[in-house]
């Protein structure tokens, strides 16, 4: 332990604990724009300088230890003119029309600015401006950027993709796509990490929300919305809701509110894709497909737009079954517009997703009989459905818990926990081990798989399987930092498996890039844990046991991988 003064609070604290930790045990917030604890540790933005006695210079709290003896003030009238000058600079450089800004309320600069009580900029304003496609999931504003290296340093560290990087010199120096790239022409998997851990308003996903309200107020249009397991897990944290009481089913009665026709819960397609999924899987691992390389989960855009451009002679080793979002846009304008007696194209699909990359899947293709369209039209983040819940005037304490609709009302726990790290794995080894043994194992026979974003081994969690005498070898992994490593060691035969899950954001989709932003704050593993409790309390836990899935197999489908599943529920990933 080592023993300091902070604004006149003796306190004593561990050895290696920077000023800012130290400050913050002891209830000394102090304020910051560029730091992120293991990732961005430069010092780049000075707005948490102290003061230490004895020092002519103000240090960096951020990335200075914590040393014996030391005497710090944290809001001295030195620290406070040098913090002030700093931000009035940042300020000079950053568009500040804050009223439409998507982080309004929620931005570290708007709080640092309003913090120092900034009102006048006494420099003169020289924003910055580059073209960008708003058309792409994914939005830069370069006018909002503070040059905090934040995006770039996550997407380099975590996710290693090297999408962004700093171009240009001294006052000229900005961030921009690498490789003098458009960000069309990167290798950008949509993962929304940048988005999530941007301080401002310099990254967002494309806003869809007019879209879907056109939509419902189009009289020609049928609205149905699906609402995917990892949004009820964080939606009720930017209206002040506890976990409890942000139900699945308030989401959905604040659809209806909205003027949606009909509204579904994604765990029921979740249960579809184990159906298909994991019948596929045995079909693959019994053929002898798997000896070489395993099968991939392809539930993630993220990750199958990363191994397309990363590994794309790999890409044949993804299952071929859609993602439980598209397989419910396929379901949607076939069964179920079968069941309205309406044509597909009256049909218009909405998803409310934790993901950005849900986006660009969403541009997927359908054809099915005299349609030709897509399976989804328009998808919506959890954020973006809060801006929605916000813009009806909906107050969340009127809000009630809803079913489903019916037919597609049916989800099991299994496809609950398709939201987090290890969930669709577990959901497939559930419904493989009835496959196989026409039994149900233990709920909870493969908790193995589960979460290791949070533990050991690099984010992988590594499971054997024994059934009778088969053994089945499963690897899950989250994040795209992680899922290279791992891939890797595949090819260079270091390990060996038979059935592979990957999540593009760390902790799965409950960490997505689409989920509400808390500066500075990983909430992915408390999220999940939400989800397993849900699974635990679910009334059903195995998606081979979900009857409104059985109906729709004997009515329509006839069986996994059918003709009509193939044509349907299947694709075949190219590489572009």
């Amino acid at each position: 332990m080592v023993n300091i003064t902070i604004d006149n609070k003796k306190i004593s604290v561990s050895e290696n604990t920077t000023i800012m930790e130290a400050a913050a045990q002891n209830g000394i917030p102090i304020p910051k724009l560029c730091y992120l604890k293991d990732i961005n540790e430069i010092a780049a933005c000075r707005v948490c300088v102290v003061e230490l006695e004895g020092k002519e210079k103000l240090i960096t709290s951020c990335n200075n230890v914590a040393e014996e003896g030391m005497v710090i003030y944290t809001n001295s009238p030195k620290v406070r003119k040098h913090r002030r000058t700093t931000v009035e600079l940042l300020l000079s450089q950053h568009d500040g029309n804050c009223v439409c800004c998507s982080r309004s309320g929620n931005c570290s600069l708007q709080s640092v600015a309003n913090d120092l009580n900034i009102l006048d900029i006494p420099f003169k304003k020289e924003i910055e401006r580059q073209s960008w496609n708003k058309d792409f999931p994914l939005i830069r504003d370069s006018a909002k950027c503070i040059k905090c290296m934040r995006c770039v340093q996550i997407c380099d560290k975590v996710q290693g993709l090297n999408i962004w990087d700093v171009e240009g010199t001294g006052s000229r120096t900005t961030v921009n796509v690498s490789e003098h790239k458009t960000i069309e022409e990167s290798a950008c998997s949509l993962c929304g990490q940048c988005i999530t851990h941007c301080p401002v308003g310099a990254l967002r996903e494309r806003n869809d929300t007019e879209k879907v309200w056109d939509a419902i107020a189009n009289k020609d249009k049928i609205v149905v919305a699906q609402v995917a397991p990892a949004v009820r897990a964080a939606w009720g944290e930017e209206l002040g809701l506890k976990p409890e009481e942000a139900t699945i089913g308030k989401i959905l009665d604040a659809l209806k509110r909205m003027g949606v026709d009909y509204v579904f819960d994604t765990t029921f397609s979740a249960d579809l894709t184990i159906m298909e999924e994991g019948n596929e899987f045995i079909k693959r691992f019994t053929a002898g497909e798997l000896k070489e390389r395993p099968m991939f989960t392809s539930c993630c855009p993220g990750w199958v737009r990363f191994i397309k451009s990363q590994y794309p002679h790999m890409v044949k080793q993804l299952s071929t079954a859609k993602s439980p979002q598209q397989m419910f846009g396929a379901v949607m304008k076939t069964y179920f517009a079968k069941k309205l007696d309406v044509s597909p194209k009256q049909i218009y699909t909405v998803s409310v997703m934790p993901c950005v990359s849900k986006k660009g899947e969403r541009e997927m293709e359908l054809f099915y009989e005299e349609y030709a369209g897509h399976d989804i039209d328009a998808v919506i983040t959890t954020r973006e459905l809060v801006k929605m819940i916000r813009s009806a005037h909906i107050s969340p304490e009127t809000l009630q818990d809803i079913e489903s609709d019916r037919p597609m009302q049916q989800g099991s726990g299994a496809g609950v926990i398709f939201g987090v790290t290890g969930g669709v794995m577990e959901a497939a080894l559930r419904s493989a081990y009835y496959l196989v043994k026409k039994e149900n194992p233990p709920a909870d026979a493969f908790k193995a798989v589960r979460s290791p974003a949070f533990g050991a081994n690099d984010g992988v969690a590594e499971a054997e399987f024994s059934i009778d005498d088969i053994k089945v070898r499963t690897a899950v992994v989250s994040g795209l930092g992680n899922t290279r490593a791992l891939l890797n060691k595949i090819e260079r035969g270091e390990v060996h498996y038979d059935f592979v899950e990957v999540m593009a954001c760390p902790g799965g989709c409950v960490g997505g890039g689409g989920q509400p932003i808390h500066d500075g704050e990983e909430l992915a593993f408390e999220r999940g844990k939400n989800l397993y409790y849900l699974d635990e309390n679910a009334n059903i836990r195995f998606s081979h046991e979900n009857q409104d899935i059985i109906d729709m197999y004997n009515e329509f489908f006839e069986e996994p991988l059918s003709h009509k599943s193939h044509m349907l529920l299947h694709t075949e990933h190219t590489v572009k």
